[in-house]
């Protein structure tokens, strides 16, 4: 069994927590670990965020795409912001598709210990098992998609073994 579902979020801070909630409930339905559950939602909360933060003002929304399918869960936020202006090139994986641009190296260094911003995608990446950030194709935006391998409770009802 599998479960997809996808959200058109306006882009305001009160968005945030609606898809994080949304995500829980999701996962701990279908027995995801709750060590992995709270990973993922930190994860969308910050993609969210950006989403939110970086959005073009002319915008008003953005999108969050989640997939469950086997033991991976799949997330995708897509804004219409600027995009990722720093295409240096650098240590880390490049994933591409036949769709899209070039992905932006995935290692994002922390932020200083007293910035107040810039933490985001340092910790998606820690959280998270591959980390993909591309800018959308033809228009303005970026993507950042981000898997992880779940681990399942017992008897969870997505996972019987």
């Amino acid at each position: 069994m599998s479960i997809w579902w996808s959200l058109h979020l306006r882009r305001e801070a009160a968005s945030v927590p609606l898809a994080r909630r949304l995500l829980l409930g999701t996962m701990e339905t279908a027995g995801v670990d709750p060590d992995v559950c709270y990973d993922l939602s930190l994860a969308l909360s910050e993609a969210c965020a950006n989403a939110v933060e970086h959005g073009d003002g002319a915008a008003e929304e953005y999108r969050v795409t989640a997939f469950i399918d086997g033991d991976t869960c799949r997330i995708e936020v897509t804004d219409s912001g600027p995009g990722f202006q720093d295409r240096a090139s650098g240590p880390g994986p490049h994933d591409r598709s036949p769709r899209t641009e070039p992905a932006v190296p995935r290692r994002h260094a922390p932020a200083p210990a007293q910035a107040e911003h810039g933490r985001g995608l340092f910790l998606i990446e820690a959280l998270t098992d591959q980390v993909r950030y591309r800018n959308r194709t033809g228009r303005r935006g970026a993507v950042v998609s981000f898997d992880k391998i779940l681990k399942w409770r017992e008897g969870a009802l997505l996972h019987m073994p």
